[in-house]
Parts: structure tokens; sequence; C-alpha cells
């Protein structure tokens, strides 16, 4: 761990330091990262970074930092030594109960945003980015959000709460089950879809995320099955199933949509041009 002394304690030379601690352990966005937990130990905006470059920090300040840049080196999400990330035009707590969100789900809000709804159902909420991002988008439309982890509830509620009382109904359940026999234009989801034992798991500090909001078994197919198995109950006539996976699942997963009846099937690319997302719309026939 760098030292806290005379020397390392201005702004200017703690963002040198913790940048250089971090590009030494592999971490892509170093430079970012360090400003960030610099920011969040010393309580300085953005652009204070830069005309406080010279101002000298507590040591107990610099002894924190460096902590936090120790944890971030060893693969621990900034995200959580932060306690927050931004989503979309919302900024979301995040702990280690949820999944920190990512760029690459926005995709799924924007596909979603392509439909008009008067009720939409995201499943397998975690922090609520996707359910909040789109009753933000759209404030009329009626938005719940199922979990099974009260501890994903608890944040997701907190994230309403803190991006201004967004009005959602969060259930506690395992995917459907506690909705009875409600019916929704539009059901949403970003399930479990990694196979077990994959080496994705030991990268990008996914190790350090809740691994029953990553794994799926049946080589990461099983969540993805049972919802698209029992979506069309839950459904409006004509309404839509929009399902996030990973980049080489779409084949399957538009397979076993068109296999329970789904028409107008089509994959949404992320901005890698990787197939991200699922689409599918339900008639009753």
């Amino acid at each position: 761990m760098a030292d806290c002394n005379p020397n390392c304690n201005t702004v200017a030379a703690l963002l040198l330091a913790g940048g250089q601690r971090l590009r030494q352990s592999g971490i892509g966005s170093a430079r970012l990262d360090a400003a960030l937990l610099l920011m969040a130990v010393s309580g300085l905006g953005k652009t204070q970074l830069i005309t406080h470059d010279r101002d000298l920090l507590p040591a107990e300040q610099c002894a924190q930092y460096f902590k936090l840049i120790e944890r971030r080196a060893s693969g621990e999400p900034a995200a959580y030594l932060l306690g927050w990330r931004d989503f979309w035009t919302l900024t979301l707590k995040v702990t280690p109960d949820v999944l920190i969100p990512r760029p690459d789900t926005e995709i799924l809000v924007e596909a979603a945003l392509q439909h008009d709804f008067k009720s939409v159902l995201d499943l397998g909420t975690g922090s609520g980015a996707i359910i909040l991002a789109l009753k933000k988008e759209r404030p009329l439309c009626t938005a719940c959000a199922v979990d099974k982890s009260e501890a994903a509830l608890a944040a997701a509620r907190e994230n309403a709460r803190l991006n201004g009382s967004l009005e959602v109904e969060f259930l506690a359940g395992s995917w459907f089950e506690p909705l009875g026999g409600r019916l929704f234009d539009l059901i949403v989801s970003n399930p479990p879809y990694i196979a077990p034992g994959d080496r994705h798991l030991t990268q990008n500090g996914l190790n350090f995320e809740p691994q029953s909001a990553l794994v799926a078994a049946d080589n990461g197919y099983a969540d993805l099955r049972e919802i698209i198995a029992a979506a069309p109950e839950h459904l409006t006539d004509g309404g839509y199933l929009l399902l996030e996976h990973g980049n080489t699942q779409h084949e399957i997963t538009a397979q076993m949509m068109s296999k329970r009846g789904f028409t107008d099937i089509v994959g949404i690319k992320d901005y890698q041009g990787w197939v991200r997302c699922t689409q599918g719309r339900y008639y009753h026939h």
C-alpha cells in the first residue's frame, strides 16, 4: 500500500499515486476510479480536483483513500466502494446485495421505450435500474417490480425514493409468483444467464457481485426458459416480452420464444454490435 507522507498528501500527488497503483493492477479505468475515490473521501468535486490540486489533505483522509485504492486494485468494483452508480438519467444506490447497473442494460430501456405501454413489469429488479428508468420516462404508467431478495428490494425502494419518489410497486417472490393473474403490456427482465463455472465469473469484479443474480442452470438458460414459459399468462393481448441475455444466447432464446407462441421476435444489439436483448410479442388467439 502507498504510504501517506508529506510528499504524497496533496490532491495532485494522491491522484497520481492512486492512478499508478490501479494501472499496475490492470484496472482499465484507473485514472477515473482514482478521481472518484478521492472525491468520495475528500468531498471535493471534479473541478476542485483541478483547482485545488495543491491542497493538502488530512492524514486520515489519505489513509482512507489508499485503503480504497487497494480494495479497487484487488478487483472490488468501484461502484461498491462508492456506494452509487449512474444509470440512464438516474443515480442509483448500489450495495453488494444487487448487481451493478451497466450501460449495456440501457439498451433494454431504449428498446422498451419504443413501445406504448400503460403497464410494465420488471422481473428480478435488483437495484431497480430498469423499472425506475422506465417510470422516469413514462410517469403515467403502472409500474411493478419483483425480486426474491428482500435486501435487493430494500435498495430498489430506496432508489425510487432518492430519484424523485417514483411510484413503483415492489413485490417479493420468484419471477411471476406474487402476481396472481395480473396482466401487463410490457414485461422486461435482466435475469441470471451466465452458465455455472463460466470463466467470466472471475473477471471484471463479477466475483464480488451476488452470484444468484448472475448464474443460471442449464448452461445459463434456466431462468430465461422459466420466464418465457410463464410470460404469456401475464401479458395483455399484443403485449411485449423483452429479455437481456449473453452475447451468444439470442438464437436459443428466440427459439424458446417462438415455440411458446411469441411472434415479431427480434434481436437488439448493444453498443459493441452484439445481440444482447431479444424481444417478442404475444397475441392471445
